[in-house]
């Protein structure tokens, strides 16, 4: 680092030991990262500063980066330029870069040429980024050191994100080199308001095992009354001591600027500090009025061009001759307010110097420097770092002609080194711009269509659907009658391809109609695949599926001609979706494997996602839940690598990943990942955490359960946090003994979900009117209980057209299809329920409803088991009964479940049932390799141990405990153990008389 302070290093001694710990860690190959928080002026840069030395004299080699503050300029992946460009400078290190050709898009690439992004190419930067800094963590151990992370751009904050949590700190794989490298973060916590786009990456980083936060609270008096002694060449008087401390509150950098505007002649007799001073601020500018006039000047000037200025740039600006300058410019390092820089830079000692010396500038003067910079910049050429400076500069002196070339160059270079949130604002200045710049000096290569379109491809690549939509309506409103058809046709079917992921379906398959129709299919042309393959999804979602099937085979074969590699994947994937062999099927999913393939290879990453989701799903409807997680845990991974968590596919499969877990009854898992989850996605993705309130209701939690429910309707429409909603709020009301208020619930529900899906009613219609019937058939049980039988009939009515209502949309299906093992298993649970509102509990109707939810999901078969238990109980069939009521009870009390486990008590209760198990049917459930570690639970042996014993890894000995607790039906290793001596399953140990 090419600070260098004179002062001595006081009251942070703590926080110094911790990073020197880490740094002695990661040398030894142990990759940490730390993140020090701290108030402007409390001391963050000089602590790093303390730590990079003590690196530097141990061996490690040090690389910074800056984040810099320039307003709305967006400079994608600035500290991480800066660190690449000093290793490439490195002559030791510099050979590394000849693997990774992609970082030179960063460090070699001075513009962008514009046209279509490569979707595949931001993963590809960030992997050839992560590559780099584990080569060179071989060649050098490494302190990567980034400061002001709350000026951070979007993409560097996606970047650090993706190097923390997959890339850098991960350890190296068995028999690799050790991984030396630490990354040291700072940021300003008082920048920090609610609403700051780091706290979100904050929240996500923390977490993570290698990642640690040390925060720099404000120092103590008497720390800072030993700084200012230590600063002070001369004499301080015990008075202005205090007096400096008192003011200071803690803040070193306070504490110094307060010392070094003080006279020169301190005495006990003397005023000390100035008085009149209402801020830091103030104080600032008496220590610049103590300089030059010259010096001034250079100071005010530099103040324009942000923190840190070049030589060249800065001599060219203040227009003076190089010995004034250099005059100017000693005199202010001699006052510790500028700092050199080994690459002829100069920069502010602190950012809160600078703000003050740019916050006291007149209007007028602002203008004219900020105008003289872009001039400048402008002369220097096409850099992509000068384009988006000059852009700010050129709006901050009102030249808007030049500030609108200037924001097309830096879009540019954001989308040639994908930074999309980056090019996004770039384009929405231009096109801000654009209207108040005369015609004559706008860039002719450009128009307002193309470049709104391209602007809503921004947005949909940022993670902002509703931003690409608003976009690419805008688009639609500029094209005029005069526009080329190819161009009208791609702003069509991109606002229907924006449209289908809001749900706005019927809009969505009206606009890829238009576009269908604006060129024809012949001759073969890249347009016109992917407005088809638009267009078959639109038609599909609002049940035109032989409009869908006919367009798709048509564009299917005519991208194969143009080896469109990612338009067969798309239409591929479409049409998985209309045959026979379904994604459901062992076929289907071997061509949605093929999409895969296809998309990846053409390095289409929206496309790839969407066919991760679709064998994901799959496998979910089929009810092969393991091997759906293992395709949700591959999409995850790639949207994570590629910073598109929030992406629409992304999103959905954080959601099914959620509901697996809840499904298998893993719900401390799934609870830990809503919680997690909760602090990053973004507001349109609350529903991914949605199956935690279906935990939360099933634990009893039911005002939580609901209030969160609620809080997901309280949002703009969105179909899938509505079908979470209506889930959680009927099945709250039948559990409360409301029926009328389920039946309620469940109408409005399908009259949403099945209006916004503008098709056949929803697959989730089964699970609400079972849950709903569930409530009806209790009222209806309490009607002929008191001799109601009005009520009675009313309720076996209401319960007929529930059942109705399920099975017609069982039969047809959302999408045309037979019901999968859980539709089938709600289908079972409503005829059950259907049966108990007509004429009371039906054992055979229980049975299937057990049998059904047999294919995965213990919650809802320990609920059918209760039920069925009541079955065989009223069929004085008591020890079946006692057999069904004890497996239910073993699940509720594994699972938390308090409802189910006090209903099945109060029935166990009321029918004088046996609660426990013979022997024989315990031992029969266990298998002979579950025995032997039972019999080692005993001994009271860890999991290591017994995979010791037996030969057996931990990990296989863990999952072999966990088994064993599910099956005995006991919360903890102890309970586990207690119930197998009880039951007979393992003999106490005998121990020989000494």
């Amino acid at each position: 680092m090419a600070q260098t302070f004179g002062t001595p290093f006081i009251g942070r001694e703590d926080e110094l030991a911790r990073l020197t710990g880490v740094l002695e860690r990661a040398a030894a190959g142990d990759p940490r990262a730390v993140l020090l928080a701290g108030d402007a002026g409390v001391g963050k840069t000089r602590t790093l500063t303390e730590a990079a030395a003590h690196a530097a004299s141990t061996g490690m080699t040090v690389l910074t980066g800056h984040c810099v503050d320039l307003g709305d300029v967006g400079l994608p992946y600035l500290p991480f330029t800066e660190i690449l460009g000093a290793a490439a400078a490195d002559e030791r290190l510099a050979p590394a870069f000849t693997a990774h050709p992609a970082v030179d898009r960063l460090i070699g690439t001075a513009s962008g040429t514009g046209g279509t992004p490569d979707p595949g190419g931001r993963l590809q930067l960030f992997e050839g980024i992560a590559g780099l800094l584990a080569d060179l963590a071989d060649l050098t151990p490494l302190l990567l050191v980034l400061e002001d992370l709350h000026w951070a751009d979007q993409s560097s904050r996606d970047l650090l994100r993706f190097l923390l949590s997959r890339g850098v700190l991960q350890r190296p794989s068995p028999g690799g080199p050790p991984r030396r490298l630490a990354v040291f973060a700072s940021y300003r916590a008082d920048d920090l308001h609610r609403r700051h786009p780091l706290r979100p990456l904050l929240a996500e980083l923390i977490r993570l095992p290698a990642v640690d936060r040390l925060e720099l609270r404000p120092m103590a008096d008497a720390d800072v009354a030993r700084l200012v002694r230590a600063l002070r060449t001369g004499p301080v008087s015990d008075g202005t001591v205090r007096r400096i401390v008192d003011r200071a509150e803690g803040n070193a950098f306070y504490a110094e600027e307060l010392l070094a505007a003080l006279p020169g002649d301190d005495t006990p007799d003397s005023s000390g500090v100035p008085g009149g001073l209402g801020s830091l601020a103030d104080v600032l500018l008496i220590r610049i009025e103590q300089l030059s006039e010259t010096a001034q000047q250079v100071l005010r000037t530099a103040a324009v061009a942000g923190r840190r200025v070049g030589h060249d740039l800065l001599r060219d600006a203040v227009q003076l001759p190089e010995e004034e300058l250099e005059s100017a410019l000693r005199e202010a390092v001699g006052r510790q307010l500028l700092l050199p820089g080994d690459d002829a830079t100069y920069s502010f000692r602190h950012a809160l110097t600078r703000e003050a010396v740019y916050a006291d500038l007149l209007p007028g003067e602002r203008v004219r420097l900020h105008g003289l910079f872009a001039r400048l910049l402008a002369e220097e050429g096409r850099s992509a770092k000068s384009a988006a400076e000059r852009a700010h500069h050129s709006r901050e002196s009102h030249d808007l002609a030049d500030a609108l070339a200037a924001s097309l160059e830096a879009a540019d270079h954001a989308q040639l080194v994908g930074a999309p949130a980056e090019e996004l604002r770039h384009l929405e200045t231009a096109l801000e711009l654009w209207a108040v710049v005369d015609a004559d000096a706008r860039p002719e290569s450009h128009d307002t269509v193309t470049l709104t379109l391209r602007a809503s491809a921004a947005a949909a690549r940022a993670g902002e659907p509703h931003r690409a939509v608003q976009l690419t309506r805008s688009a639609l409103a500029r094209a005029g009658a005069d526009t080329d058809s190819e161009l009208a046709a791609r702003v069509r079917y991109t606002l229907a391809g924006n449209l289908i992921r809001i749900d706005s379906l019927n809009d969505a398959f009206t606009y890829s109609s238009e576009a269908l129709a604006l060129i024809p299919a012949e001759p073969p042309s890249y347009t016109w695949v992917w407005a088809a393959a638009t267009h078959v999804m639109a038609a599909r979602q609002v049940g035109r599926e032989e409009d869908a099937e006919r367009v798709a085979r048509q564009a299917l074969e005519i991208a194969e001609r143009l080896r469109l590699g990612d338009a067969q994947a798309d239409l591929i994937i479409s049409l998985v979706g209309m045959e026979a062999h379904n994604r459901r099927t062992a076929q289907g999913r071997d061509r949605l494997r093929r999409a895969r393939e296809l998309a990846r290879t053409a390095g289409n990453l929206p496309v790839e996602m969407r066919a991760l989701f679709n064998l994901a799903i799959g496998c979910y409807e089929s009810g092969a839940l393991d091997e759906c997680l293992t395709w949700v845990g591959d999409g995850l991974d790639r949207a994570r690598r590629a910073g598109l968590l929030s992406s629409p596919y992304a999103l959905e499969l954080r959601y099914l990943e959620s509901l697996v877990l809840y499904t298998l009854g893993r719900w401390d898992e799934c609870g830990r990942a809503a919680a997690e989850d909760a602090e990053l996605l973004p507001s349109a993705g609350g529903f991914a955490t949605g199956p935690a309130l279906y935990v939360a209701l099933a634990r009893g939690e039911l005002d939580a359960a609901t209030t969160g429910a609620r809080a997901l309707l309280d949002r703009p429409f969105d179909w899938m946090a509505t079908l979470v909603a209506s889930v959680v709020l009927t099945d709250a009301a039948a559990l409360r003994g409301d029926a009328e208020e389920a039946v309620r619930r469940m109408s409005a529900s399908v009259e949403a979900l099945t209006d916004a899906s503008v098709s056949e009613r929803p697959d989730v219609v089964v699970r609400l009117a079972a849950l709903t019937l569930a409530a009806v058939a209790d009222a209806a049980e309490e009607s002929r209980l008191s001799g109601d039988a009005t009520a009675a009939k009313r309720c076996a009515e209401t319960a007929a057209d529930l059942l109705e209502l399920a099975r017609s949309t069982a039969a047809r299906g959302e999408d045309g299809t037979e019901q999968g093992p859980e539709g089938l298993a709600w289908l079972a649970r409503a005829e059950a329920e259907g049966v108990r509102a007509a004429t009371g509990p039906d054992v055979d109707a229980w049975d299937r409803a057990v049998t059904a939810f047999g294919y995965g999901d213990p919650y809802e078969l320990a609920r059918c088991r209760r039920r069925l238990a009541e079955a065989l109980l009223t069929a004085d069939r008591r020890e079946e009964a006692a057999e069904q009521a004890h497996a239910a009870r073993d699940t509720a009390v594994r699972l938390g479940a308090v409802p189910l486990r006090e209903a099945v008590d109060t029935l166990v209760r009321r029918g004088r049932l046996v609660d426990t198990p013979a022997p024989g049917d315990r031992i029969a459930a266990l298998t002979a390799r579950e025995s032997d570690v039972l019999r080692l639970l005993g001994r009271g042996r860890t999991n290591r141990q017994i995979g010791e014993e037996l030969f057996i890894s931990g990990k296989t000995a863990s999952v072999h405990v966990s088994n064993i607790l599910a099956k005995l039906g006991a919360a903890s290793r102890t309970e586990a153990v207690a119930i197998a001596y009880r039951e007979g399953l393992i003999e106490p140990e005998t121990t020989a008389s000494t």
